[in-house]
């Protein structure tokens, strides 16, 4: 079946929670560097207000908030928690410690520290965002309604927008910011996130370019530019755009450096994924999207299995891969359940009005009905996207099936051959049906070859087994007594003995109506011989007799 692509984690999909101005009377110098952003200064100087005995109101609050900024949650956690223990304790403290809470992922306690705090816009939002991590859609409604039409609750909406994967929506909000607010230069990484989220990479390239001009060093934007390239391109070019960031030891490339290192196993095709993803897979959620597909990449279905079972599918791409490890599982056990299972997930996804027009969607419409064996609907589909992946092996062998399964196995054989993974040409579907294309294409010595190449197993067994039925079939009755004499030998059943009879009295018909040369019957002849059944006899005495009659040395 089609395996989705590897996808890289493009980040970006942390709600923006506004930034609160703090009240109480101001540190020396503190609001300069605060101005300044040097979050870092200003815990230094705090810090050593703090050690000589000088620390003033406020002070956990403001080295909470400093490193918050900086991304160093625990951090900030700790000095919110000291604050909250502290007699005449701030209460918007608790607001501050919940959105704390919400960065680390503990979601239920930064819903019971929202709960103790004065209501505000911050608060509102939080709580919203809480409602969408809970999947609580009652509250998410109640909240979204007490959203007003100002920039960071509009924010906050394009930032559920997204989550949800409602793309366009959260565009639309960006965008009307973004006129009246040029200077929100980020914006344009939010409106290109979403871009590249609905495939369209190079809209999203041009409008990060504008980001990029004024903030060409941005961690953040550069891994996106480095995914537009991995999909415009291949893992090569995205790697090259990141080797600044693996360059830098700033605290920009500290904040992102899983990001950067989940993003290089997948622009180097799952080198190093068992050591990189497995720590990921609750912090980055593409982690375990593609350790599931690293583990159906070395044919350990059953693992990737146990890391996709118990995921709650709420993206399309999750929902392909649920149904393509499904669909593994399914033909690798004969399981029909996990068949099922796969075939709604590929038509849940094909059917849906944001996907049923795309690419992936159409993939799994064509993979639904492939389970379902209706080959002729599964062609409709791939070619309604066939000449985007002309050289895709993946795409070719899904293709070359479904055109032989229809009959079309002269256009079947052409699309065959023109796989190249050595894996996939050494695989049974493969040869099987290859071999089945040749044989109905008149060229059974090009399918004997095929066996001739395999190592004694049960896949060749089977193979024999399907050249002497099918060259039997097809009247091509040479290639079908060599491949039940070889069958006998292998087995002694009663049923390939009498294939092989079969077809070489099918040979010895062909040779007395002349479409077959009369040199032949002297190998049906040893063929004949090779068997201790009493018929054998009987059937050489009239073939030899037949052959001095017309002069035939045997």
């Amino acid at each position: 079946m089609m395996l989705s692509r590897a996808k890289p984690a493009v980040g970006g999909d942390l709600p923006h929670t506004g930034k609160r101005k703090k009240k109480g009377r101001k540190i020396p110098k503190l609001e300069e560097l605060l101005s300044q952003r040097d979050f870092t200064g200003a815990i230094t100087l705090l810090e050593f207000k703090r050690h000589v005995g000088e620390q003033e109101e406020d002070t956990n609050l403001w080295i909470g908030y400093c490193a918050f900024h900086l991304g160093d949650y625990k951090r900030a956690l700790e000095e919110y928690e000291n604050a909250t223990k502290e007699e005449n304790c701030n209460p918007e403290v608790w607001v501050n410690l919940a959105c704390t809470y919400f960065f680390l992922g503990m979601y239920k306690q930064a819903e019971a520290a929202g709960f103790k705090a004065p209501k505000s816009r911050l608060q509102n939002r939080l709580l919203f965002h809480l409602a969408h991590k809970f999947n609580d859609e009652k509250k998410l409604m109640n909240f979204h309604q007490n959203l007003q039409d100002i920039t960071e609750d509009q924010l906050s909406l394009a930032s559920i927008h997204y989550m949800r994967s409602h793309y366009q929506e959260a565009i639309d909000i960006y965008k009307r910011i973004l006129l009246d607010n040029r200077e929100y230069l980020a914006l344009n990484v939010y409106v290109a996130l979403c871009y590249y989220k609905l495939d369209y990479y190079d809209v999203s390239q041009e409008v990060l370019a504008v980001y990029l001009q004024q903030i060409p060093d941005s961690t953040i934007a550069l891994n996106l530019k480095a995914c537009n390239h991995f999909r415009l391109y291949n893992g090569k070019a995205a790697e090259a755009e990141l080797k600044s960031l693996m360059d830098s030891a700033s605290s920009s490339f500290e904040f992102a450096k899983e990001l950067i290192r989940h993003n290089l196993v997948v622009f180097r095709g799952g080198e190093g994924a068992l050591q990189v993803l497995p720590p990921l897979v609750d912090v980055i959620p593409e982690a375990r999207l593609n350790l599931v597909i690293y583990y159906l990449r070395q044919d350990d279905v059953q693992e990737a299995y146990n890391l996709i079972k118990d995921l709650e599918p709420t993206t399309p791409q999750e929902y392909i891969l649920k149904g393509v490890v499904n669909a593994a599982l399914g033909q690798e056990m004969g399981s029909r359940d996990h068949i099922k299972i796969a075939q709604q997930f590929f038509q849940l996804v094909g059917g849906s009005a944001s996907e049923c027009d795309t690419i992936p969607g159409r993939q799994c419409m064509a993979s639904c009905f492939f389970l379902l064996k209706q080959f002729d609907d599964v062609l409709i589909y791939l070619n309604s996207f066939k000449s985007y992946f002309y050289n895709d092996d993946i795409f070719n062998f899904n293709y070359a099936q479904a055109k032989a399964a229809t009959g079309n196995t002269s256009e079947g054989e052409e699309v065959f051959l023109l796989i190249q993974s050595e894996k996939m040409k050494n695989d049974y579907v493969y040869l099987s049906w290859l071999a089945r294309c040749y044989i109905m294409n008149k060229k059974p010595r090009l399918a004997w070859e095929l066996y001739l190449k395999m190592e004694t197993s049960g896949e060749s067994f089977s193979l024999l087994q399907l050249i002497a039925n099918d060259c039997y079939k097809m009247g091509q009755f040479y290639y079908s007594a060599k491949a039940f004499d070889v069958l006998e030998r292998l087995d002694p059943n009663p049923e390939y003995w009498e294939g092989k009879r079969g077809a070489c009295v099918g040979i010895f018909q062909m040779i007395l109506a002349g479409r077959e040369p009369k040199e032949t019957l002297r190998e049906v002849l040893h063929l004949l011989r090779s068997t201790g059944n009493t018929q054998v006899e009987y059937i050489i005495r009239i073939m030899k007799k037949w052959a001095k009659e017309n002069r035939v040395p045997v």
